[in-house]
């Protein structure tokens, strides 16, 4: 069986959420942490939390990107206890069994989002539309076979002014007919 768990990337996380997870942590949608909010009156980092967060479970903190991991029985029966026990600790879930049948339904939608192989990175997006809440997955492959590339960069003329770069800028190359 495959779960998700969080990943750290870069340091991004800790900037654009309140509270990032810790990398390694099993991850879940996290989309019953807006339940008692309105979606549309988020902003700043709440709002990005909405937006293209996953939660980790341990920390109730935010990623941008989880990975699917191989996992055992035993790994996906600790993440439904702890997430049962946060439900109830802070969420007000009436009791340890209606807590585990909703943390039962979190990892099992985790877990279907997961069939792709183990290292394979996800990505959430969500919105709110007409009172509902839209949820989008998109996988990224993980490896180094990606070489990272600028997406700009500037450069200072004569004349004090800031030009983009056309060697590395695609859409200044793209202007100047350079290929």
């Amino acid at each position: 069986m495959k779960l998700l768990k969080t990943i750290r990337a870069d340091r991004s996380d800790t900037f654009i959420f309140e509270k990032a997870a810790r990398p390694g942590e099993w991850a879940v949608s996290g989309t019953f942490m807006f339940a008692q909010q309105n979606p549309a009156s988020l902003t700043g980092k709440p709002r990005a939390a909405f937006r293209g967060g996953f939660l980790g479970i341990d920390s109730l903190g935010w990623s941008t990107l989880v990975q699917v991991v191989e996992a055992n029985e035993t790994s996906r029966t600790a993440a439904i206890e702890s997430l049962a026990t946060k439900l109830v600790a802070h969420f007000g879930a009436p009791d340890q069994a209606t807590a585990l049948c909703a943390a039962e339904e979190e990892i099992s939608f985790a877990a279907s989002l997961c069939d792709h192989a183990a290292g394979m990175l996800i990505a959430v997006s969500r919105r709110f539309e007409t009172n509902h809440v839209y949820e989008a997955f998109r996988t990224l492959q993980s490896g180094a076979r990606w070489k990272q590339a600028p997406v700009f960069s500037f450069v200072e003329t004569s004349d004090g002014e800031v030009e983009p770069d056309k060697s590395t800028d695609p859409m200044a190359r793209a202007k100047s007919g350079l290929r």
